[in-house]
């Protein structure tokens, strides 16, 4: 094993490609392929920390490479080699996510500053995601998946509002992960060595709701037999998690607003005052304002928990964390329910991408869950996916951002093949990397039924 770092040139000029090796070969590890395809059949078996490819080669050229290279893990930096007249091309591939670009023929001298600059960059990446990952671990994270901004955003307040005592309000859509973050909130804090107690507020009756927080003295109604202690007393020294805090008895509010200002309540059938030191946090999926003008939920309760609003976003408007979440679920219910998935298709990954997600992290852990039992493969294909998602169908919201994203990036890429081509699919499909079969249905798809045959 070297410690040298690994570049993989991919150049269908066989004296370039070589050439350019044995400029390299003293100071890195460096591998060889002709074409894009070749290159993902060596990664498969090997990593690469640059990817050194030709923009123009027959079959899989490098923007065909640059995007199937995007959704791996760990992934290499791609630079792409040119002509001048493709230079336009370049630019638009450095859009999509290529590093940088270099003109032909290679001035050997620019290509080692740039594999240094890119190499370093890596590094410092790779060490930020190392810290990252210290830090989450630290904060009691690992079980919020997320590096869009949205949720970026989450992990910033909770780390900062962590540490007091405020009372924190987090209002999301069903699914959206509240009580994670309250327990990520609670891990975080100094009372992380004390209980963390939720509740589950829609649940319960109010009456028996009120003993549930406040407990209850022994004969206090019927079938109470001795002394029980609330939840509230139970998470002395914690932090007592009110979920669905929107459904609660206006009766029961008021209590709930003394325990926040005065810190002591009764229990149900007592007298003896009990005092108590309890963070709380709370959550909903309504909208607290539009209760309070409707009378239905105190004005000065909601002034109360409204100390610190957290806002989860809904798993529709969070780019870029569908993969990474399906990612996540696939090990680790892969391994709950001793099953031995690998991975998942393209095709799958772009139909669970294209959906809208009205459940959210609930309903798309659920569908892998169910595609992870029910499979039969190593990987999870479209035969795996539920109907709905088979069908297309992007359910209430319509189709994310996401979807469109890679519905928009796909079409571009066979429009660009097809060009390249004068409409010939068989060669088009080759350039793409896939099937011709698979062309044809893709051109259905997105109305693109102008091509030639091509046989």
């Amino acid at each position: 094993m070297t410690d040298r770092p690994a570049i993989l040139i991919v150049d269908d000029e066989k004296n370039t490609r070589e050439g350019l090796a044995r400029a390299l070969r003293g100071d890195y590890a460096v591998a060889e392929a002709e074409n894009g395809q070749r290159a993902l059949e060596w990664l498969e078996t090997h990593s690469a920390d640059v990817v050194l490819s030709d923009l123009r080669m027959p079959g899989m050229d490098g923007m065909a490479l640059l995007s199937r290279l995007l959704g791996r893990e760990p992934r290499p930096v791609l630079i792409l080699l040119t002509a001048y007249g493709n230079i336009e091309t370049a630019v638009e591939a450095m859009k999509r996510g290529a590093y940088d670009f270099l003109a032909k023929p290679v001035n050997l001298d620019r290509l080692e500053l740039l594999l240094k600059r890119a190499l370093a960059e890596r590094r410092l990446d790779a060490e930020n995601q190392r810290l990252k990952a210290q830090l989450d671990s630290k904060y009691g994270f690992g079980n919020i998946v997320g590096d869009s901004p949205a949720m970026q955003e989450v992990f910033e307040t909770i780390r900062r509002v962590a540490p007091t005592r405020a009372t924190v309000l987090i209002q999301g859509e069903s699914g959206t992960g509240k009580e994670l973050v309250a327990r990520a909130l609670h891990q975080c804090s100094p009372r992380a060595e004390g209980p963390f107690v939720p509740v589950h507020c829609a649940a319960l009756a109010p009456t028996l709701l009120e003993s549930e927080l406040f407990g209850h003295e022994r004969g206090a109604f019927t079938g109470a037999v001795e002394r029980r202690r609330g939840r509230f007393e139970m998470a002395d020294g914690g932090t007592l998690f009110l979920d669905e805090i929107g459904e609660i008895d206006p009766a029961l509010q008021v209590k709930i607003l003394r325990v926040l200002e005065e810190r002591k309540f009764e229990r149900v059938g007592g007298t003896e005052t009990v005092s108590v030191d309890v963070r709380l946090v709370a959550a909903t999926n309504r909208d607290l304002r539009k209760l309070v003008a409707e009378g239905k939920f105190r004005e000065d309760l909601f002034y109360r928990l409204y100390v610190v609003n957290l806002t989860l976003p809904p798993l529709r408007e969070r780019e870029g964390d569908i993969v990474r979440l399906v990612q996540h679920y696939l090990k680790t219910l892969s391994e709950e329910n001793g099953k031995k998935v690998a991975g998942i298709t393209a095709e799958a990954m772009d139909a669970l991408a294209a959906y809208s997600w009205p459940g959210n992290v609930r309903e798309l852990r659920n569908v892998i869950e169910r595609m992870v039992v029910l499979g039969s493969g190593d990987r999870l294909t479209v035969r795996d996916l539920p109907a709905a998602l088979r069908a297309g169908d992007g359910a209430a919201g319509g189709t994310s951002r996401a979807g469109r994203a890679l519905r928009d990036a796909e079409r571009q890429l066979i429009e660009e093949a097809l060009r390249r081509h004068k409409g010939h699919r068989t060669k088009a499909a080759q350039d793409l990397g896939i099937s011709r079969r698979t062309l044809h249905r893709k051109l259905n798809e997105f109305g693109l039924r102008d091509s030639k045959d091509g046989d």
